[in-house]
């Protein structure tokens, strides 16, 4: 019998765009004959929706309603239910669900899915998901918290401040001082939890600070200002398992004309409709040995120090002038799932949707083994008066 596998994708993010190539690019790649493989799409307005039409780039261009379902999800024995939502069913209309998934695979970017929001929902019902849990994908995505992570396990990183909205708004001189303070210029100014460069700007002097600070605070409550390096290198690599059982991609080195990475450069100027495998880059890195070995080994000891699960990509930047190599942030669920990464140690994409889904079904028994109740007599000797 084959895998119900529902493929997530869409949701209330920046990233929404880029989530719909990511999702589209899994669906095509899992085995017909392993899986029944669907989408599930959830709208900017955080609405789900099912259906053959999504499986169409088409749709999302110009979407024709009428042409798919809108659902709601529930857990039912263990299993992704999607449930008939359209109005003149009723919301308690009883009858088996319109749709079952064995295993859901999030392919969702930002805010509102890869913060462990999606995960928190899946393990409350305990359906097999095949991204990371709670703890590493929320830690993943604030880019404040993982850098405390990251500190506190002595990884490598630039010097950063974090910054409140209200504290800016408030106190924007004084802000600017701190930062001015503690950090030569070049800075970067990011939101806490975006992904895909989005809000994200250099700044070289105090105007250009305050300038990228109100960018940011656009987009988040909660503000990271990053040293930068003027010579550097970009480094990515992936990591796929679950627990003690991790392995490394190849290394990649993206190229661009620009101090960094743009929203444009990963997905308009590299044919957007292939998501991050269009973007230019050089498979492997061209780094010394010993740089592309420390690499892979800081790879795995960031997934693990997350608890990840599935498959992520770390990032890195490498200081020219220095030789100095330094973390810079995971992605818990990389665009286009990393999936280019993994294709240069050959493995293809088809064969990494199986571990994932394996590390998925795993990590759920694991969870079934313990345990959820304490027997306690607590309620009978309680009155439920103050």
């Amino acid at each position: 019998m084959k895998t119900r596998l529902a493929i997530v994708f869409g949701s209330r993010a920046c990233e929404h765009d880029v989530s719909i190539i990511s999702g589209l690019q899994a669906l095509y790649a899992a085995d017909a004959q392993k899986y029944d493989a669907f989408p599930v799409y959830i709208s900017r307005e955080g609405e789900w929706f099912v259906g053959d039409a999504l499986r169409k780039m088409e749709f999302y261009k110009k979407p024709d309603w009428g042409a798919v379902r809108r659902v709601f999800p529930a857990g039912k024995h263990g299993k992704l239910a999607l449930m008939d939502a359209q109005e003149h069913k009723g919301l308690f209309k009883k009858g088996e669900p319109d749709v079952l998934a064995d295993v859901v695979m999030p392919v969702l970017h930002g805010m509102n899915g890869e913060d462990g929001t999606l995960s928190g929902m899946m393990e409350m019902w305990g359906i097999p998901y095949t991204s990371s849990g709670v703890l590493g994908s929320s830690v993943g995505m604030d880019k404040i918290a993982m850098k405390q992570l990251f500190r506190g396990c002595g990884f490598p990183i630039l010097d950063w401040l974090g910054v409140e909205r209200n504290q800016w708004f408030e106190e924007r001189e004084a802000i600017l001082d701190r930062v001015e303070k503690a950090l030569a210029y070049p800075v970067f100014v990011k939101p806490a939890n975006l992904g895909s460069s989005i809000g994200i700007s250099k700044a070289e002097d105090r105007q250009a600070l305050s300038d990228a600070l109100d960018v940011a605070s656009s987009y988040d409550r909660r503000l990271l200002v990053e040293r930068g390096l003027t010579n550097f290198k970009e480094i990515n690599c992936a990591a796929l398992g679950y627990a003690n059982d991790i392995e490394v991609s190849a290394t990649e080195m993206p190229t661009s004309w620009e101090a960094f990475l743009s929203f444009d450069d990963k997905y308009l100027r590299g044919k957007g409709a292939k998501g991050m495998e269009a973007l230019a880059r050089k498979i492997p890195a061209p780094v010394e040995p010993q740089v592309e070995a420390r690499v892979k080994e800081l790879t795995r000891a960031v997934f693990s120090a997350l608890d990840c699960k599935g498959v992520a990509r770390v990032d890195f930047l490498l200081d020219e002038v220095s030789g100095e190599l330094y973390v810079g942030e995971i992605n818990t669920i990389p665009g286009s799932l990393a999936f280019y990464l993994w294709e240069a140690t050959g493995l293809k994409f088809g064969a990494l949707v199986d571990k994932m889904v394996e590390y998925a079904l795993r990590a759920s028994q694991d969870k079934r083994q313990s345990v959820f109740s304490y027997d306690s007599s607590i309620l009978q000797r309680g009155t439920g008066k103050a």
